[in-house]
């Protein structure tokens, strides 16, 4: 007869129940079902035959770790091999998760089961498992569960590989959502200032500009030529500035009270703070993409391809992705539409905002995005698994683009695919070999001020030993010297008594 054990891991640490009449068991899974709820009967399906406790916290989290990647801890193997049957052959083990079932059928040669009856008695055993287990009590069991929880969360939000991407998927919502706040706050300036000095509309058309100029110019009236030159200051155009002075002499706007214009001031003021900021975080995204995706950046700009990888997700799921679905990222409603309508599917997604899409002509645009798609898959791979990401392929990537638009307007061949690699390895490896050169100069730099203050602080404590050393021989001297001024004073004291 088959003997069926069942491994439970804990946060306290690895059981290992044995299950008792496993042939009647399997044929009454509904009373098995019945048992789970109350101890007294679910004690006769299961018996405890190990129990393993975590040395430490960090033991606990290694461990976990393990199990949850599907790998066979020492810990756990020691308890499979000291409690385990020695026949193998007549020895099942009931297990969660199929990944560390597959791990122990291959490194111990025990048969794994999953599911059906095991989950029921699974099931049990959570239920009761602090009631099994001797000096186990519910609230120790729940104490390390939290524990082992936070712990683990912690790890995986530390080590997690889509941190830095997440910066870059925050900067770019951010900068999407800015840019409409923006739009819709110059919109709303421009109806305000607008019931006063309706000609500014029309002189200009930028929005941070007209929010400047709002704020400087105030009350028309009070335009003079004395202002000229900081109207100058501000639409840089001498013309325009001149323009501007002579609308404010003859425009049609309704007076406005002062207390009207100190609140289109102020809002004109919150405006462009805003509008300098998005340059900040434009820059921060510019920076964020030549660290993490130089050649991304490089072949197709930092905006374009910030908005690739928040779509995707992250960089590791961009590079996942075939050419065809870079190719149509952002246009999925537009895909599915096609397809339930039996229409023509879309040429492209969010790679349409490149440059090199707008450049060619009307019948060449669904081949160069093809293959632009094609060129963004290799960049984003690259970025993703080299070691020292550089911005090398994607300028390599980036002539073979403009090579192919030239190919498409005049016919001249673009060099072989084959040939630029070569090129961009060769290169590759130079800006790798200075990377590294500068990072060993860096930490030889760094190692030579932790000497120096290490020597420092020896010449510290060495002196501060010293000065220590002199403070107490002062002392001793003076101690002496005081009891030979007493014995000095005992000894006159006397010849005084003997006269």
């Amino acid at each position: 007869m088959v003997l069926l054990h069942v491994l439970f891991e804990h946060a306290a640490g690895y059981a290992l129940f044995a299950v008792r009449e496993v042939e009647e068991i399997s044929l009454l899974l509904p009373q098995v079902e019945e048992s789970i709820l109350t101890i007294g009967k679910f004690h006769n399906v299961v018996k405890l035959v190990a129990f393993t406790p975590f040395k430490s916290a960090q033991s606990a989290l290694e461990n976990i770790n393990a199990v949850s990647e599907g790998i066979l801890h020492e810990d756990l193997r020691l308890l499979l091999e000291t409690s385990m049957p020695a026949k193998k052959k007549k020895a099942l083990l009931g297990v969660a998760d199929a990944k560390i079932g597959a791990a122990i059928l291959e490194e111990l040669g025990y048969q794994c089961q999953t599911g059906g009856v095991v989950a029921e008695i699974l099931r049990g055993i959570r239920l009761h498992f602090h009631a099994l287990v001797k000096g186990l009590t519910a609230q120790s069991a729940s104490k390390a569960q939290l524990g082992l929880g936070h712990s683990y969360s912690r790890a995986k939000v530390k080590f997690n590989v889509n941190r830095v991407d997440n910066m870059i998927i925050q900067s770019i919502s951010l900068l999407d959502q800015l840019d409409k706040d923006i739009n819709t706050f110059s919109m709303r300036v421009r109806e305000w200032y607008g019931y006063h000095f309706p000609e500014l509309i029309k002189i200009v058309s930028e929005n941070y500009t007209y929010c400047r100029l709002a704020k400087f110019i105030g009350n028309r009236k009070e335009l003079s030529e004395e202002s000229l030159e900081g109207l100058e200051e501000i639409v840089m155009d001498s013309a325009k500035a001149q323009t501007i002075l002579e609308a404010s002499r003859s425009s049609m706007g309704m007076d406005i009270s002062p207390l009207d214009l100190i609140n289109i001031e102020s809002f004109s003021s919150r405006v462009i703070s805003l509008s300098e900021y998005r340059k900040g975080l434009q820059e921060y995204l510019r920076s964020k993409m030549s660290q993490v995706a130089p050649s991304l950046s490089a072949l197709i700009g930092e905006v374009v391809g910030a908005r690739l990888i928040s779509h995707a997700g992250s960089l590791t799921n961009l590079a996942k992705y075939p050419a065809s679905t870079v190719q149509i990222l952002g246009a999925e409603k537009a895909l599915f539409r096609a397809l339930k309508t039996r229409g023509n599917t879309p040429k492209y997604g969010l790679i349409f905002h490149s440059t090199f899409i707008g450049r060619a002509a009307a019948k060449n645009k669904g081949r160069i995005s093809r293959y632009l798609a094609n060129k963004c898959t290799i960049a984003s791979r690259i970025d993703c698994f080299s070691e020292v990401p550089t911005s090398v392929f994607g300028d390599k990537l980036r002539e073979q683009v403009e090579e192919r638009l030239a190919f498409y307007e005049t016919g001249e061949p673009p060099r072989k695919n084959l040939e630029v690699m070569k090129e961009a390895v060769v290169e590759a490896n130079e800006v790798v070999a200075e990377v590294k050169r500068k990072q060993e100069k860096r930490e030889k730099k760094k190692k030579k001020r932790e000497k120096e203050k290490k020597r420092e602080q020896q010449r510290l404590e060495a002196l501060a030993a010293a000065a220590e050393e002199n403070s107490v021989l002062e002392t001793e001297v003076k101690e002496e010297e005081k009891k030979k001024k007493k014995k000095k004073k005992k000894e006159k004291a006397r010849d005084s008594e003997e006269d």
